[in-house]
């Protein structure tokens, strides 16, 4: 079994699908895709598609949503398979477990990728840093389950999601910086900016890639730009280490050069205190 949960739910057996049309089984078989191995209780799951006030009927359509998934995975198993659907979507006491490896779900080779990713980081092998963390970026398709509707607790996950991939994407921006890619950033951070006009961490490697490339004036610009949406959005002034970045850029700091740079540091705590 494959399943893909960072783009559009994809889950296929044999080379056939078995993600099921009605929108509930959809939820049911994307939250225990996130768990394999792990047997998840039955309140947790009614909580997913109905919220806090299920219907009296809830037990009774759960276990009708678990069979439904069952008649589909064990299609697309066949007749001969070792075991049996039941034994892959299992009961257990108090909830249902689908019991497939971890690997068979792409978000735990994307979080695999990016734990090693970090390290890398954090040993100061930024060139293994950014083949892996760039690995577990070309994981995503899309925005994490984006074609299912989610109740409470996929909610959190899908969020929990997307912020680590935006964490990735940071970490990853940081260790190209350090191998001199700064020219080749500068189209894709001027995505991310756009996109998170707020986020201080991308601004400051906008503002690095393009001060290494000869382009001060820019640099400058953006930090303009980001401290007067900052001051009419929110109230606030930059933080201090951006502030700092920017004082550094006006008085050419030659620890803005990319050699020498803290080889551990994100391009945000460049000028940390």
């Amino acid at each position: 079994m494959r399943i893909q949960v960072l783009g559009p739910l994809s889950a296929e057996v044999n080379g056939g699908s078995i993600v099921p049309t009605a929108a509930k089984p959809r939820q049911i078989l994307s939250l225990m895709a996130l768990y394999p191995g792990r047997v998840l209780p039955v309140p947790m799951l009614m909580e997913e598609i109905w919220g806090t006030a299920p219907p009296q009927s809830a037990l009774t359509t759960l276990q009708t949503y678990i069979l439904q998934l069952r008649r589909r995975l064990g299609t697309a198993m066949g007749p001969g398979a070792p075991g049996g659907a039941k034994d892959v979507l299992a009961t257990r006491h108090g909830g249902y477990l689908l019991q497939i490896p971890e690997a068979s779900v792409d978000v735990h080779e994307y979080e695999r990728l990016a734990r090693q990713g970090q390290t890398a980081f954090e040993t100061g092998d930024n060139e293994v840093s950014a083949r892996r963390l760039r690995a577990a970026l070309d994981l995503w398709t899309g925005p994490a389950l984006v074609d299912i509707r989610v109740g409470p607790i996929l909610d959190i996950e899908v969020r929990r999601l997307e912020e680590s991939r935006l964490a990735v994407v940071e970490r990853r921006i940081d260790a190209d910086l350090k191998l001199g890619r700064h020219t080749e950033l500068i189209p894709e951070l001027t995505d991310l900016t756009a996109r998170h006009p707020q986020h201080e961490g991308l601004h400051a490697q906008m503002m690095v890639a393009l001060y290494r490339s000869g382009r001060q004036a820019g640099a400058l610009e953006a930090f303009r730009r980001l401290r007067m949406r900052l001051i009419d959005e929110l109230g606030v002034e930059p933080s201090p280490q951006l502030q700092r970045l920017h004082q550094a850029m006006l008085s050419v700091d030659p620890q803005l050069d990319v050699v020498a740079g803290a080889r551990r540091t994100s391009t945000f705590d460049l000028f940390a205190a």
